[in-house]
C-alpha cells in the first residue's frame, strides 16, 4: 500500500476504542523490520523519524547539531526506505515526524515524503505555541499531511528535548489549543517521562485525558490524544546489557497495565523509542560476545570500540558512525556488516512485539477494539486530493475483535 496520513488511523482508533503504537526508527533495516512485524499482526503501522533522526540519516553523526540540510537529506532517506517497503505491504503505513523543533524542520520532512508531522512548541508560552502550530497546520493540511502538537512538558531526555520536571497539561487549555490550531492530535503531559529513567512506580494522571476527552466530546471537536515517553524499559533487556559490560543504572519504565488503562481513558497513540534502542544495543553486545573476531573487523570493529568506550549509553546512533552507509541506505558491503544489519532488524522486531507478549503495536488488546488490520482496512483516496479515509464494514470489525481476543487473551 502507499503511505497514508495519520488522521484516518486516529479516526479509527477513536471509533473503535484502541490505542495505536508508534515506533521510532533510525536505520533502513529498522523500517523494514517494523513494517514486517505489523504485517504479521495485520495492523496498520506508524513509523516515526525524530527530527534529529533525520539529521543522523542525513549523514551527520553529531546529530544533536544537525543542520537543516542534513535533515532534508535524512528525511528523503527515511521516506524512501519506508515507501519502498510499504508498497509491497498489505497494511496502511504512516510516516510521522517526531518532535519537529521548528517550522522549517516540518517543511523538510513534508518535502522529503513524510505523511504526518509533529511540531513541538511545548517549551513556548501558550500563545506562541498556538501560533507556531497553527502555521504548521496550515502548511501541512494544504498538502494532505496530518499534524500533532504538544502542550505541557514531559520530564526526561530525548534527543534535544530535555526537562528536569513535568508540567501537566491543563485540560481546558488543551481544548482551547485544539480549537485555535486545528491540529489533528495533541501530545499531553500526564505523568509519562522521556528516556529510560522514568523513576520507580510512576503513576499516570489518567484524569487529565479523561477531562480532555469529555470536553472535546461535549463540544463536538475532533482531536486525538498522544502519549509520549511511554516505553516500558524492559528490565530483562537492561540486565542483559549490563551482564555484557554495560553500565546502565536507574532505569524504569511505564507498566503495560498503566498504558492499557490510559487507553481506556482516551489515549489514542502511544510512542515507543527507548525500548527499541535498548534492544538494538543489547543485540550488538551479544554479537560481539558470541563472535570475538568481529571486534577487530575492519568493517565493524569500530562499533565494538564505541560500545566499550561508552558503556553507560544505549542509543545505537552513538555506536553506528563506522557504518553510516549501511544505516542510511541499507548498503551491505560484507558479511560482517550483514550480521549487524540483522541486529537492527531483530532489535526493532523485539521492540515492536516480542515473544513474552509485550505486544506494543496492537494496543487494541486493552479493550479488544477493532483497529485497521490487513485486509480489513482500506486506504481510499477521495476527489483527487490527498485526504484519506479508512472505511470498515461491521463484519470486518467483528473479525478484528475476534482476532484480538485470540492473540491477546
Amino acid at each position: 500500500m502507499s503511505l497514508i496520513p495519520l488522521r484516518p488511523l486516529l479516526e479509527a482508533s477513536m471509533k473503535y476504542g484502541f490505542g495505536q503504537g508508534a515506533f521510532n526508527v533510525n536505520a533502513v533495516a529498522q523500517a523494514k523490520a517494523a513494517i514486517e512485524v505489523h504485517e504479521m499482526f495485520r495492523s496498520a503501522a506508524i513509523l516515526q523519524g525524530a527530527d534529529l533522526a533525520n539529521g543522523f540519516m542525513g549523514g551527520n553523526t553529531d546529530f544533536i547539531h544537525a543542520t537543516l540540510e542534513d535533515k532534508k537529506i535524512g528525511a528523503r532517506n527515511i521516506a524512501g526506505a519506508v515507501k519502498k517497503y510499504a508498497q509491497t505491504a498489505a497494511i496502511p503505513v504512516v510516516l510521522h515526524l517526531d518532535h519537529g523543533r521548528d517550522f522549517d524542520s516540518c517543511v523538510a520532512a513534508i518535502e522529503g515524503g513524510y505523511t504526518s508531522v509533529m511540531i513541538d512548541g511545548s517549551s513556548l508560552p501558550f500563545d506562541e505555541n498556538v501560533e507556531l502550530t497553527r502555521e504548521v497546520v496550515k502548511y501541512a493540511h494544504a498538502r494532505g499531511v496530518s499534524v500533532e502538537g504538544e502542550l505541557g512538558v514531559l520530564a526526561g531526555v530525548e534527543d534535544h528535548v530535555f526537562a528536569a520536571s513535568s508540567t501537566y497539561t491543563n485540560p481546558l487549555s488543551a481544548v482551547e489549543f485544539f480549537q485555535k490550531t486545528g491540529v489533528d492530535a495533541l501530545a499531553i503531559s500526564y505523568g509519562t517521562m522521556h528516556g529510560a529513567s522514568k523513576g520507580k512506580n510512576v503513576k499516570l494522571r489518567k484524569e487529565i485525558p479523561v477531562a480532555i476527552r469529555e470536553c472535546m466530546n461535549h463540544l463536538g471537536i475532533f482531536g486525538a490524544l498522544v502519549s509520549h515517553g511511554s516505553s516500558t524499559v524492559p528490565g530483562y533487556i537492561v540486565d542483559e546489557i549490563n551482564a555484557l559490560g554495560g553500565e546502565l543504572a536507574d532505569t524504569h519504565g511505564i507498566s503495560i497495565e498503566q498504558l492499557k488503562a490510559a487507553i481506556r481513558c482516551g489515549i489514542n497513540k502511544i510512542n515507543v523509542d527507548t525500548d527499541i534502542r535498548l534492544a538494538v544495543t543489547r543485540n550488538m553486545k551479544e554479537l560481539f560476545a558470541a563472535r570475538p573476531k568481529l571486534r577487530t573487523s575492519p568493517s565493524v570493529g569500530g562499533i565494538y570500540e564505541l560500545l566499550e568506550k561508552k558503556k553507560d549509553q544505549f542509543d545505537p546512533r552513538v555506536f553506528l558512525p563506522p557504518i553510516m552507509d549501511t544505516v542510511m541506505y541499507g548498503v551491505v558491503e560484507d558479511e560482517d556488516r550483514g550480521s549487524h544489519c540483522g541486529l537492527y532488524r531483530t532489535g526493532c522486531e523485539r521492540g515492536c512485539g516480542d515473544s513474552d507478549r509485550r505486544v506494543w503495536l496492537l494496543w487494541k488488546s486493552a479493550s479488544c477494539g477493532a483497529g485497521i488490520s490487513g485486509r480489513n482496512g482500506r486506504a481510499l483516496s477521495e476527489s483527487g486530493n490527498l485526504k484519506v479515509q479508512v472505511k470498515r464494514a461491521d463484519a470486518a470489525a467483528e473479525r478484528s475483535v475476534s482476532l484480538c481476543r485470540i492473540l491477546y487473551s
